[in-house]
């Protein structure tokens, strides 16, 4: 099932998107990723019980305020990054295909002390829909994409396996 990772990861790096969907994953092996759930719950103490978490069609929304129609991501980031806001226009596209009407998205980013709103726009349906397609396409394919080096690899929970053989 396709889930708000895979629009991320999609953002992120089709090496990494290809892995995680194919069964290699190995975020629970990552200093980085432990941090972000421990800033996510953390840095916004009484957050669980002013909000529910919802789980609908592959999502997992950790704090999401019902009432307002309000989905709150946490993230950890040191700088603002379109796979964010990907991964909460997907959170958006299923609350939309299940009646929730107008929902919106803020993403939070505590070490930044930022906020940032997310809100549903003209051709976000098919914009992510599109996204949809380009996932399915990419982690049906029968080989893993290249390796595509980035700045951000460094701080990747794949990066041991994707640099083992680089000197």
């Amino acid at each position: 099932m396709l889930t708000a990772t895979h629009i991320a990861y999609l953002h992120t790096c089709h090496r990494k998107l290809w892995l995680f969907a194919n069964g290699i994953q190995m975020e629970h092996t990552s200093q980085l990723v432990s941090e972000g759930k421990l800033i996510g719950e953390s840095s916004y103490s009484d957050r669980a019980t002013k909000y529910t978490e919802l789980a609908l069609d592959g999502i997992k929304i950790d704090y999401y305020d019902a009432k307002n129609r309000i989905v709150h991501e946490v993230k950890k980031s040191n700088k603002v990054e379109y796979a964010h806001i990907a991964q909460v226009k997907y959170y958006l596209y299923i609350l939309r295909k299940n009646g929730i009407e107008d929902p919106q998205a803020i993403i939070e980013y505590p070490k930044l002390r930022q906020k940032e709103s997310v809100l549903w726009e003209q051709g976000d349906q098919e914009k992510i829909e599109n996204w949809i397609k380009e996932v399915q396409d990419l982690i049906t394919r029968a080989e893993c994409p290249a390796l595509d080096k980035k700045p951000i690899c460094k701080s990747c929970s794949y990066f041991d396996f994707c640099y083992i053989h680089e000197v």
